[in-house]
């Protein structure tokens, strides 16, 4: 699934291509993948493109008109620029078309959406209205990561951490390489975390996303910008899909294990499960962007 680097990719690449332009039309081939909250989808007909925003994973499309589309990719969702018109194919489900070119929804497994809703009735979606805060805004703070931990003492801190209420857009992929890069092992309970383990959980999240928003996000099979090109942080992931290779930090072999009810990637040497006083938190390798 996208996590928050390969949607904040997106966002900005239509921020820059479909402000502006105006919805003329939209279609469905599956209809489950484009559907009204409160009100039709065709009610983006003639609104014009104001503003795309992001909240967590969700893309949100603000239109004219008190209308909005909220995205959601989920699994295998792709939303695609198509500047000739001419990019559709057998896993296309939906199609917005504008005033110059249009958006592509291709989707394999059928399990994203796009939500046509009221841009003033945005707060009262559910999933929205949980999330918690935007681990790159002012609104992150330590000692509020601290209380949301706090509040799971006996979960596992990938488990908090999945969790969309604790930080909005983490995923499987920035959990495992946030925890290497703290130096915490995933398993580890939140009662066992101290206030300066969980500082370096914060540090750490703002230096994975930041380095994997440069790198156009991450890309394992199905995801690609709304350019249709692939993301290359995991070229420079620390454990991520890395099992049985060398760990970057100290030569150790990579492990997968099982975290949460998700596979896990671990360098069992870097990431102690008991913190030994003396080892060091593994230094983070800074990748440039790609051009």
């Amino acid at each position: 699934m996208p996590e928050l680097p390969e949607v904040e990719t997106i966002r900005r690449q239509l921020s820059t291509s479909i402000v502006g332009l105006t919805i003329t039309g939209v279609r469905a081939s599956w209809e489950k993948s484009l559907t009204g909250q409160g009100i039709s989808p065709t009610a983006a007909i003639h609104q014009e493109v104001v503003e795309v925003s992001r909240r967590g994973k969700v893309l949100l499309v603000h239109l004219s008109g008190d209308v909005s589309i909220l995205v959601h990719l989920r699994m295998t969702g792709q939303l695609l620029l198509d500047p000739g018109r001419q990019g559709e194919g057998p896993l296309t489900r939906a199609v917005l078309s504008l005033s110059e070119g249009q958006l592509v929804f291709n989707d394999q497994r059928k399990f994203g959406r796009l939500v046509v809703m009221a841009t003033s009735r945005i707060g009262d979606d559910a999933l929205l209205a949980r999330m918690g805060p935007e681990p790159l805004s002012e609104a992150f703070t330590v000692e509020g990561l601290r209380q949301a931990i706090g509040r799971h003492r006996t979960a596992s801190i990938k488990a908090v951490l999945l969790d969309q209420s604790t930080v909005a857009g983490l995923g499987n992929i920035y959990v495992d390489e946030v925890l290497f890069v703290a130096g915490i092992h995933p398993a580890t309970p939140c009662a066992a975390l101290t206030k300066s383990r969980i500082t370096k959980i914060a540090e750490a999240i703002r230096i994975v996303l930041t380095l994997a928003i440069a790198r156009g996000g991450s890309t394992m099979r199905d995801y690609r910008d709304a350019t249709g090109a692939h993301g290359t942080y995991l070229d420079v992931a620390h454990v991520f899909g890395r099992t049985g290779q060398p760990c970057r930090a100290c030569g150790s072999q990579i492990v997968k294990e099982r975290v949460a009810g998700r596979g896990t990637h671990v360098c069992r040497s870097c990431q102690p499960r008991r913190p030994n006083r003396r080892a060091k938190t593994p230094k983070a390798t800074l990748p440039e962007s790609r051009g």
